[in-house]
């Protein structure tokens, strides 16, 4: 991409209210800008070329090496991304990169939030479908695709997106969505005016539906994750972030099938090569890892987790091809720090996000596997790639996250079973800062004294130093409690 001075400058003015850089900062910025090029990966061959006969002799010959050819010749490229931000722009939201106070402190590091949240559909997901629609109206015409339209095998955010901008282009729509789909989102697709198939046990059967309607019914279909239109929308989030946070030093972005990674990947290291692109996924939906074992995409076994949105269990080869030559690295994170990632957003920046959204800010907190050295004081730009989580599954993550926080906590103790023993022990919580959740006591299975029962409850707590104080204070009453958990 060629900056002009002008536009250089504008950076670094941003760099400077963004970060209060000083001048020689913004000065390497504006250098940036102006003298960037392709990432070409690691060192290889090069070739000297001579842009100008007429240059004068001191003036330095650029190089292009034979890894940046090789770039232009994968499935997606910086091209394909910035036409699809020239296409899609009048039907997608701009969304903001927002520097957030309180996950900088915690972090230590300028952590900006990049809200795709926020797009209509509640995710990032609408950028490659518009310009999936939009790539099919210009190879078949208009009047072959309003007639036949679109087909996707999809349970969430693809469905919604595909749904959405099919009827804002007046192509139709059919999406084949497993039994386990939110029935919120099967309506929402429907309010569209989206075709519902319900079909599968999981997304796996619905997507040989969705193959099988193919062979039927003339119908184009619409990979959410691989297919290179899909590849090539999601990257222009990876323009929108050199643009407003041009003195980015990493991005995190969460890791599903691969294409957002792909994309962004793609984007940002073509404008800024020194920016660290990292990919975050779920231990329990490992796939993107071990495709880097194997060299290829390979089947890998998905267990149910927090960031769904995340569990597939094969990344998509165009995909993957592209991230493995532009992402630095791949980082795993627990479901616990998934549950601590929604509840940090929700308590500091009043931002609802799913878990797959929240991916790549576990992975940044602390104890995390991208809690390092390297990255401290560093900007990042963290992708919140998507905001739709049902209400009765963010009740239990908030409680998760709050027991991962240790403010909230469950223990057994021995009680005196004579008036006033349960009593007495409610008194010393309440005394002590203690909520009382919930408590349950049972006399059948205690294997003591028949005037003694078990009691266990669930308290609200401050934090880890408030549960050892609970736990100190207990202990020295002499209920010698024990804790779920330790």
């Amino acid at each position: 991409m060629i900056r002009c001075i002008s536009s250089a400058a504008r950076a670094a003015a941003k760099c400077r209210k963004l970060q209060g850089d000083t001048s020689q900062h913004a000065r390497s910025v504006v250098a940036q800008h102006t003298t960037s090029r392709p990432f070409s990966g690691v060192a290889d061959a090069e070739e000297l070329v001579d842009e100008s006969p007429l240059s004068p002799p001191d003036v330095p010959k650029r190089k292009i090496s034979q890894r940046d050819t090789y770039l232009e010749e994968l499935p997606v490229t910086f091209s394909d991304i910035s036409r699809a931000n020239v296409a899609i722009r009048t039907g997608v939201k701009r969304t903001p990169c927002i520097k957030s106070f309180f996950l900088s402190e915690l972090i230590g590091a300028n952590v900006f939030l990049k809200t795709e949240f926020q797009q209509f559909t509640g995710s990032f997901k609408e950028r490659g479908a518009r310009n999936a629609i939009l790539a099919l109206l210009r190879e078949h015409g208009e009047e072959y695709m309003r007639k036949n339209g679109v087909i996707a095998a999809s349970a969430g955010n693809h469905a919604l997106a595909l749904a959405y901008h099919g009827k804002d282009l007046n192509v139709p729509v059919t999406v084949v969505m497993p039994v386990v789909a939110p029935l919120a989102k099967v309506d929402k697709c429907k309010k569209f005016g989206a075709t519902i198939v319900i079909h599968g046990a999981h997304i796996g059967e619905a997507k040989e539906h969705a193959e099988e309607l193919i062979a039927s019914s003339g119908l184009e279909y619409v990979n959410g994750y691989d297919d290179p239109p899909i590849i090539a929308g999601a990257g222009t989030i990876g323009i929108e972030i050199i643009e407003d946070v041009p003195c980015v030093d990493a991005v995190v972005v969460p890791v599903g099938g691969a294409g957002l990674i792909a994309g962004i990947g793609c984007a940002v290291k073509t404008l800024k090569p020194d920016v660290k692109v990292y990919g975050v996924e779920p231990y329990f939906a490992a796939s993107y890892t071990a495709a880097l074992k194997a060299h290829a995409p390979v089947s890998t076994k998905v267990t149910p987790t927090l960031a769904d949105g995340l569990a597939v269990p094969m990344v998509g080869s165009h995909a993957f091809e592209v991230a493995r030559h532009y992402v630095d690295e791949c980082v795993l994170c627990t479901e616990k720090e998934v549950s601590l990632a929604i509840l940090r957003l929700i308590e500091n920046e009043k931002m609802v996000v799913e878990g797959g959204g929240a991916t790549g800010l576990a992975a940044l907190l602390p104890g995390a596997q991208l809690d390092r050295h390297d990255l401290k004081g560093k900007n990042i730009v963290v992708p919140l790639c998507g905001g739709n989580i049902d209400t009765t599954v963010l009740g239990r993550v908030l409680e998760r996250g709050l027991a991962a926080d240790d403010r909230m906590k469950n223990f057994t103790a021995t009680v005196s079973d004579r008036p006033g023993g349960i009593g007495r022990l409610t008194t010393l919580l309440g005394e002590h800062g203690a909520s009382i959740k919930d408590m349950y006591h049972e006399r059948a299975f205690l294997q003591s004294n028949i005037d003694f029962v078990k009691v266990k409850c669930v308290v609200e707590l401050q934090g880890r130093e408030h549960a050892m104080l609970i736990d100190k204070m207990l202990e020295e009453n002499g209920y010698d409690p024990v804790w779920d958990g330790d």
